[in-house]
């Protein structure tokens, strides 16, 4: 089996239906301001944490992403294991990969690599 370092769960991305009408709840919840306020995202760093909303249709409940070492490595693991990659890995800004795949339930996880 190969081996690529997994770094734990450190970011869950919340899909939301209106950021403004969530915002105010996840800003109460965490009692902290974001520190990234877009248009189409927002990000709260917390406690080691990254929690995001994401304004994203697709996105039918909170998806826990495991920060790894090296995403390729551990895509072909999960995939030779039997998962279903859903969104291959593409870079969403600053180098950080980012991808999701499906366990044989269909339950959806997250893969980051910095």
């Amino acid at each position: 089996m190969a081996e690529s370092a997994i770094q734990g769960i450190k970011t869950v991305l919340h899909p939301v239906k209106d950021l403004a009408k969530a915002k105010p709840v996840y800003t109460a919840l965490l009692g902290i301001e974001p520190q990234t306020d877009g248009g189409h995202y927002v990000g709260y760093d917390v406690a080691g944490q990254h929690i995001g909303l994401v304004p994203d249709p697709s996105m039918t409940s909170p998806v826990a992403y495991w920060h790894v070492s090296d995403i390729a490595a551990k895509l072909a693991e999960v995939t030779a294991a039997g998962a279903t990659v859903q969104r291959p890995a593409s870079d969403v800004g600053g180098g950080r990969l980012v991808a999701t795949f499906t366990d044989p339930d269909g339950n959806v996880l997250g893969l980051v690599q910095d």
